[in-house]
Formats: C-alpha cells, structure tokens, sequence
C-alpha cells in the first residue's frame, strides 16, 4: 500500500518541473492527482505519462474564474480532497533599479494572490486531516542579487503557511511548506538566456554542498512525505529540499 492510497489531490503547475515529478510520485504512492497549468499541450502529455490515476484540467491560478473551474472537475468526482500542493509559480531577474509594476504584478498575482486563492477556494473541498503544501523557496531566506521581488512573494508564503496552520487545525488540516533550493528545471533555467545556461547551471552547483543541483524527484518525494501520515504530526513547519545550502 502506498503512502497516499485512496486520496484525492491536486496540483498546480503540475505539467512540468517539481509540479509533474509530484503528481508521478503521488500517483505511484495511490492517490488520484488533478494537475493544472497555463499549457494545455504540456498538461495533456503530463497526465498521459502519468495514466488513468492523473485528470487534467488547464487553468491559470491567477485567474479566480479559472479555479473555480478547476474545483468544479475536483467536486464532481464526489470524494473532495485531501492533498493540494499550491506548487504553481514564476521568476524573473530583476534588479530593485529594474523593477516595474508589470514585473511585481506579474509574480505577486502568481505567488501570493494565486497561492491565497487557490487555498480559499480549496476550503469547502478539503476532507478532515487534509495536508496542505506551500511551494516556497530558498529565496525567502537569503539576499540573491535580483530576485528581490520573487523572494519576497515567497516569505509571503511562508507566513501565509505559519496563519493558515493556525486558522485551519480545529478542521485537522496540515498546512506546510517545502523549500526547494536551485532545482533541475525548466523554469530555472529559463532565468537566463540559453547560451548562458551551461554557465549558470556551473555557477549553482558549485555553491551547493554536494556540488549539483537538486532533481524534482527529490522535491517530490518531501512532498509526498509532508502529503502523508508520516508527517502526520506537523504542520506549519518548512522542510528545506536544499542540500544543505542553506543550512550549512
């Protein structure tokens, strides 16, 4: 029997990246996973890797009509949910001389306003002993020239997990974050230019204590453990997925 069987969960972002390597973990564990993302094309070959235990349904968490559709598809199937990962997310480089309204705009509707929202409206849908997990980051704790408006809608985050663990433990939901650190990813490398990818990947690896970057798979199985009753013990906590960055 797997860590998950029997449950329901949905994923955001879940057509590429850590998104996609949880919803394999997850399904492989026994849950039934809803993903979402912005790309359909993406979203649709993500489930068919997946197989039967994946349903996807395209939508952009930014967008309140959006989830209200997808929540709609998760009511249907009749059994609510027991795990949402708000896994959904954008970066960019900006300095603080560079920064513009669209640039803050951009990444708080996603991050913060996106993440708020797909939790409210999850609410009604959440079973008793639900397990929430935030994607935060790294970032929220340390002063990387450039990603100060990222970083800073990845704190709200994290304090966003500390109110909600607090506001939702008479129903017995769990709300957690996890932090990655620098991940093998699409949307980490599209940070920069693809000539300068080789480079930047270099540059990462050589600070982390084990000299590579993280794998999704590894994100993905912290996840599945906060996703759990391993975990069934906390809640409002952080689990650095970072090697030991920033922790050494």
């Amino acid at each position: 029997m797997g860590l998950v069987t029997g449950k329901t969960a949905l994923i955001t972002g879940g057509g590429t990246g850590i998104g996609l390597a949880t919803a394999e973990r997850l399904a492989a564990e026994g849950a039934h996973v809803v993903i979402t993302g912005r790309r359909r094309a993406e979203l649709d070959a993500a489930a068919e890797r997946i197989g039967p235990a994946a349903t996807a349904v395209s939508g952009d968490v930014s967008n309140p009509a959006d989830l209200d559709r997808i929540y709609a598809a998760i009511r249907e199937r009749g059994r609510g949910l027991d795990i949402l990962f708000a896994n959904a997310a954008v970066a960019e480089f900006r300095t603080l001389d560079q920064v513009t309204e669209e640039h803050f705009d951009a990444l708080f509707g996603v991050n913060v306003r996106g993440v708020l929202f797909t939790v409210q409206k999850a609410l009604p849908l959440l079973n008793p002993g639900a397990s929430v997990i935030l994607n935060g980051s790294i970032n929220a704790d340390v002063g990387t020239a450039g990603l100060g408006v990222y970083a800073a809608s990845k704190a709200a985050v994290r304090s966003f997990a500390r109110t909600w663990a607090n506001e939702l433990k008479d129903r017995g939901i769990r709300v957690n974050v996890v932090a990655p650190g620098p991940t093998e990813t699409e949307g980490l490398m599209g940070l920069v230019p693809e000539p300068e990818r080789p480079a930047f990947r270099r540059r990462l690896a050589e600070r982390m204590p084990f000299g590579r970057l993280a794998r999704p798979e590894e994100v993905a199985a912290a996840v599945a453990f906060l996703a759990s009753a391993e975990s069934g013990f906390i809640t409002g906590s952080c689990l650095y997925v970072d090697g030991g960055l920033t922790q050494l």
